[in-house]
Formats: C-alpha cells, structure tokens, sequence
C-alpha cells in the first residue's frame, strides 16, 4: 500500500532533502514509525517524549486534520496523501 508523504522544508534535512515520499503503513502511527526506520532521528521531531505527535506540527490525511478523526490510529490506504504541516502563528 502506497501513501504520499508531504515533508515541510524545515524537516526535509532529515529525509535527504526530499520534499515527498512513498511509504506502506496501516494507520499514521505506523507511518511515523515506517519515516523513523527510513529516516533515524525524524522521529523525534515529530513526536513528543510520550510517542503523540508534537503540539506545533499538524498532520493531514487527504487534507483531513487527524485530531478530529482518530489522531496516530487514523487508517490509511492505498493512494492516502499525508501531509506534515508546521503551525504557523503570529498577528
């Protein structure tokens, strides 16, 4: 199963510098875990010390924010498109 995989620039230093990736898992959980065997260390930036995902980073499943659907346990399938989106705030 096949799921598109968008790295913001700031993070793209720990995936050799690519800005999308291709990566098979059941749910985002398993995603994240799947970018941490591809990629040591992305793990940590993306996940706080209890293993959920940090407060300043979103994730998308198909332009669905997972807090509002089942957070790390969100299914994915095949053709699936997460994204990895850095908060942004200001005034």
């Amino acid at each position: 199963m096949a799921v598109k995989v968008l790295i913001p620039t700031p993070l793209q230093k720990y995936t050799n510098n690519q800005a999308t990736l291709e990566c098979s898992a059941d749910n985002v959980g398993a995603l994240i875990e799947t970018l941490e065997s591809s990629f040591p260390g992305i793990k940590a930036r993306l996940c706080d010390d209890d293993g959920k995902p940090r407060r300043f980073l979103n994730f998308y499943v198909n332009s669905e924010d997972i807090r509002f659907l089942d957070n790390t346990e969100t299914a994915l399938k095949d053709g699936d498109e997460v994204s990895i989106v850095p908060a942004v705030a200001g005034g």
